[in-house]
């Protein structure tokens, strides 16, 4: 879905029910952001929620492809919160170039990229065409915290 000519990302977000959270602080000797020209990149994102992460384990061993869209969802929702942090206001996002999707599963699990939507189909309802991005979605054999996603994203403002 396209968003209005000229709509606001975060009344979009707020439409989809959802309000960015506080930027989660770095696991270790890192920023939640790192801007270079007109590009800023953001440190891979937990499916954190207040403190907590949404699922724990892998793909393929116990979490769901359900679960891990709603992991993807809630790291790229953490990723706008560290992009906006970064330059002020969401609406400066002017494309969103790349998004890479880390997903801790089996050997047998091939369903990376349908986990991967869950950030992706966020991005396009938030920014409509400027939200279409190219995509890597790469299965790991573990992630941080045990959990089943993590998120990068490439951000143009």
């Amino acid at each position: 879905m396209t968003p209005p000519s000229g709509s606001d990302p975060e009344a979009r977000l707020a439409e989809l029910g959802l309000t960015l959270p506080e930027v989660v602080p770095p696991l270790a000797a890192y920023a939640p952001t790192a801007r270079s020209g007109s590009l800023v990149f953001t440190a891979g994102q937990l499916p954190a929620v207040d403190g907590a992460m949404l699922a724990t384990g892998k793909l393929g061993a116990g979490v769901s492809e359900e679960q891990g869209y709603a992991c993807a969802r809630q790291c790229a929702l953490n990723a706008l919160a560290a992009v906006k942090a970064e330059i002020g206001d969401l609406a400066s996002v002017t494309r969103v170039v790349k998004v890479t999707v880390f997903v801790a599963s089996t050997p047998d699990f091939t369903a990376q990229p349908k986990v991967a939507n869950g950030a992706s189909e966020l991005l396009g309802a938030v920014f409509g065409d400027a939200g279409k991005h190219a995509r890597s979605a790469v299965g790991v054999a573990s992630l941080p915290l045990d959990v089943p996603v993590e998120v990068e994203l490439i951000v143009e403002v």
